[in-house]
Order: C-alpha cells, then structure tokens, then sequence
C-alpha cells in the first residue's frame, strides 16, 4: 500500500512540475509579438552613407558594382541575426510571416520595405513586426533589402 501511495505522490509532483513550466513557457511567450528575440546591431563598415533623409529607393541597387555586393554581404548577417526567426533562411518563410523574396525590385518595393522596417506592423494593438527605426541604421535596413533582393524567386 505503501509503495501506492508513493508512486501517487510522484505522479503528482511530475505532473505539477510540468504545469509549471508549461505556463512559464506561456507567460514568457505571450507578451512577445517578434519572439524573444533582442534585435542586433549591423555593421555596415565600407558602405556609402546614405543621410538623414529616408531614401525612397534602394541606393546600393541604384549604385551597383562593389557597393551593391558588399550591401548584400552585410545585409546577409544582418537579415540573420533581425529577421529570419520570422522571415526563414535564405529569405524563405516558413509561413510565420510575408516570404520577403516576393516584394517588387523596384521603388514601389523599397518603399513599402522601408515603411515595414522602420515603423513595424501591429494588428488588434499587438507588434506582429517590431519597428527596427531606432535599432537599425538606414544603410542597415538597405543592405538587408539588398540581400533579400539577392535571393531567387520562389
């Protein structure tokens, strides 16, 4: 009977401490709409500066040769560690979010990238994307247009 009793109470010690660490698991991932992700810095050492004013089309494209390669090289690391938690590997979604490699290569394109990057999108008062315009620079934000307009087409 003893034994009984103790198999009870081990079950039941197994099962709370699993209760547990599923809600802690719940608590810890609700409140974030991009994961717990800390978006990282991007090192843009080499390429053009692009201003305070926010360009309206892709300035590394426009300039191609060494600035348009270097741009994807850089846009490549920073795609990596900001957004492909979100967006897949290599640009490919996973079906979380927008497959990017399906946005126009043009200025209709780059502004409608530039305005996401920047300001983020919520829905029902919750960030699906946070807005990266005080964590990214803005030759960080077209370097990682670049990339992406690297990537074939799906």
């Amino acid at each position: 009977m003893k034994s009984f009793r103790a198999k009870k109470h081990i079950v039941s010690v197994v099962g709370a401490a699993a209760t547990v660490g599923l809600l802690q698991f719940a608590v810890l991932t609700t409140g974030y709409g991009h994961g717990d992700v800390t978006p990282q810095a991007v090192d843009v050492e080499g390429l053009e500066p692009t201003g305070e004013e926010i360009l309206e089309e892709n300035p590394y494209r426009l300039a191609g040769g060494e600035q348009y390669e270097l741009a994807i090289e850089i846009g490549a690391s920073g795609y990596n560690q900001n957004c492909a938690r979100c967006h897949g590997l290599e640009a490919i979604s996973g079906g979380i979010a927008p497959d990017l490699r399906l946005l126009e290569d043009d200025m209709f394109g780059d502004e409608w990238y530039m305005e996401r990057v920047r300001k983020g999108y919520s829905q029902n008062g919750a960030y699906k994307m946070p807005p990266f315009q005080d964590l990214l620079s803005q030759e960080a934000m077209w370097a990682i247009r670049s990339y992406i307009e690297s990537r074939p087409k799906p």
